[in-house]
């Protein structure tokens, strides 16, 4: 068995990361494993170096546990470079700054524990498979955790920029986002269609594709959503005023929101196995696990057991 660390060096504003190398080594002693670590050299390398362990030892039975160490949009590349290898095991210790995919895991030990993610066992999970234009190139490809479109997204996005702003951090970063993003109540324009049903043609506030529940630096944004269900949660918000939104977005953010009397009247949520996104006018910003791209028309399918994941060992067993 191989244990293989990819880390990404810009994960959580790129800080200590010296420090955290040595963490991985020694947690490596401490738990008899031999560990190798690979630092990622640019956007999409952690993905292309995980196919790379994969097409080598295609053929064989050994087992490769990769472990994604950097935020959502790591564990997205480590994940589109092992979902076709049945022998690699996609583990994740998170240092980024939203971290949004293990907190789908609440009974698990903390990712945050090196040695207990090194001492886990596996468990399947999960997966969006995703196909349409992006940035002009037809592509498929898989998500771990959310999509999404309008007000989120135009959050997420502003909210990189203002990442790589001296002395803002990732959640001052989002509030800040969400306040700019209010001001505008920049939407979509978006036809949204579940298992072959359309709920939206027109303009809306947002829509998200969920996996798991959480988006955001943990804003629970789809509290129903379970990333070993075989469903996909979807989220539409309608075009509803600054007012409503500001009144709604403190529950929205803790998963209570679809507790509010009335609330089907500006939110509908529902699960289903497929789900179409699609612009009525040019292309419209997606944000995959935290990530931005331009897109034109995208459907989703959820993959029940689409890759084993490494979860880590709960303290005092």
């Amino acid at each position: 068995m191989r244990t293989i660390f990819v880390i990404n060096p810009a994960a959580g504003q790129g800080k200590g990361l010296d420090k955290f190398m040595e963490k991985v080594r020694k947690a490596g002693e401490n738990t008899c494993t031999e560990v190798e670590i690979y630092t990622t050299k640019a956007v999409g390398d952690a993905e292309e170096f995980t196919d790379s362990i994969g097409r080598l030892s295609e053929g064989t039975d050994e087992e490769i546990r990769i472990i994604a160490c950097g935020g959502d949009g790591t564990v997205n590349e480590v994940l589109n470079g092992a979902i076709k290898y049945n022998n690699i095991v996609v583990g994740v210790v998170p240092i980024g700054t939203g971290n949004d995919f293990v907190r789908n895991f609440p009974e698990a030990g903390s990712f945050s524990d090196i040695e207990a993610v090194l001492r886990g066992s596996i468990a399947w999970c999960d997966a969006i498979r995703y196909s349409g234009l992006f940035a002009g190139k037809a592509q498929t490809r898989y998500c771990a955790n959310m999509f999404n479109i309008g007000f989120d997204c135009n959050v997420a996005d502003l909210t990189g920029t203002l990442k790589t702003y001296p002395l803002i951090a990732g959640s001052m970063a989002y509030l800040l986002g969400v306040g700019a993003t209010f001001i505008k109540k920049k939407g979509a324009d978006l036809k949204v269609e579940i298992d072959g049903e359309v709920l939206n043609d027109g303009p809306l506030l947002l829509t998200s594709i969920a996996n798991g529940c959480f988006c955001g630096g943990g804003v629970k944004s789809n509290p129903c959503a379970v990333v070993q269900d075989g469903l996909m949660d979807i989220n539409i918000i309608k075009d509803i005023t600054r007012m409503e939104f500001l009144n709604l977005f403190p529950k929205y953010a803790k998963g209570t929101h679809m507790e509010i009397s009335g609330i089907e009247r500006i939110l509908c949520a529902k699960q289903c196995r497929r789900a179409a996104v699609e612009p009525r006018q040019g292309s419209m910003r997606l944000c995959v696990d935290g990530e931005i791209v331009d897109a034109g028309r995208v459907e989703f399918e959820c993959v029940q057991n689409a890759f084993r994941l490494l979860v880590p060992e709960k303290q005092g067993k």
